[in-house]
């Protein structure tokens, strides 16, 4: 099994990431040409390291898979963390005989100190572990993911996810995503009709805090409920303006 990683500027958390991977057979890390010292620690931490240009996130994570020497590879972020008990399902599976195409697993993420295991954001199961002869990552403008030709099994245990540095880190990828999120939206032929704006929003907000929970984590779940639902309605809004033109005269 080869853990492929792709950086750009991640040296305050990188290191983590590495050590939660460190019993791998091998670490590849592909670097969008970091300003810091994050190549520097993954050679310190025996990864390999290419210095890459930046083509995009699908193909970059395609990349450092094609760069990999082992067919499997588990694929993880700079802000991901291989949790013990995911470790040790990996540990089992690396002894079987594997058929399936790729596995699944669950991430969970923290935010103002609280792990969140209700809302959207949980289990959020991702395909991680997958062989390149048969998986490789899609090209979308956000959220780009592992299509696998062939059956998709699932692993115990989770991926832990930092996803923001901060809240003020948070709306900005709000920001950046919801473009990107629209211009998707727009070339697959959805509209921001009157209904959209008006309950898809509402209907996050309903779902992420009574359907899955987040009441139950207190004022932590009502924050990600609303900007779950806050989201939505930008993403709607930006596609409006797709649709409408731009906003300046």
């Amino acid at each position: 099994m080869s853990v492929t990683i792709i950086t750009k500027n991640e040296a305050a958390r990188l290191e983590a990431a590495l050590a939660s991977v460190a019993w791998a057979d091998e670490i590849v890390v592909v670097d969008a040409g970091s300003s810091d010292a994050t190549a520097d620690l993954a050679r310190r931490a025996s990864a390999r390291v290419f210095v890459e240009g930046w083509p995009g996130f699908p193909q970059q994570k395609n990349r450092a898979a094609d760069l990999a020497t082992h067919d499997w590879i588990l694929s993880i972020d700079a802000d991901e963390r291989v949790g013990p008990e995911l470790a040790a399902a990996l540990e089992i599976w690396k002894k079987s005989d594997p058929s399936a195409a790729g596995y699944r697993c669950a991430r969970v993420s923290k935010y103002l100190g609280r792990w969140i295991r209700t809302t959207d954001w949980y289990p959020d199961w991702q395909l991680r572990l997958y062989d390149r002869r048969r998986a490789r990552w899609v090209e979308r403008r956000v959220h780009e993911s592992v299509h696998a030709d062939g059956s998709v099994d699932r692993l115990t245990g989770e991926l832990q996810h930092l996803p923001y540095r901060d809240v003020s880190d948070h709306l900005q990828r709000i920001d950046r995503y919801t473009s990107l999120a629209a211009a998707d939206m727009k070339t697959r032929g959805s509209r921001a009709s009157y209904l959209a704006l008006a309950m898809q929003p509402f209907a996050a907000f309903l779902r992420n805090y009574l359907l899955r929970r987040g009441i139950l984590d207190g004022r932590v779940g009502l924050t990600v409920s609303l900007l779950n639902s806050y989201y939505v309605l930008l993403k709607y809004v930006k596609l409006l303006q797709l649709e409408t033109g731009d906003l300046r005269d």
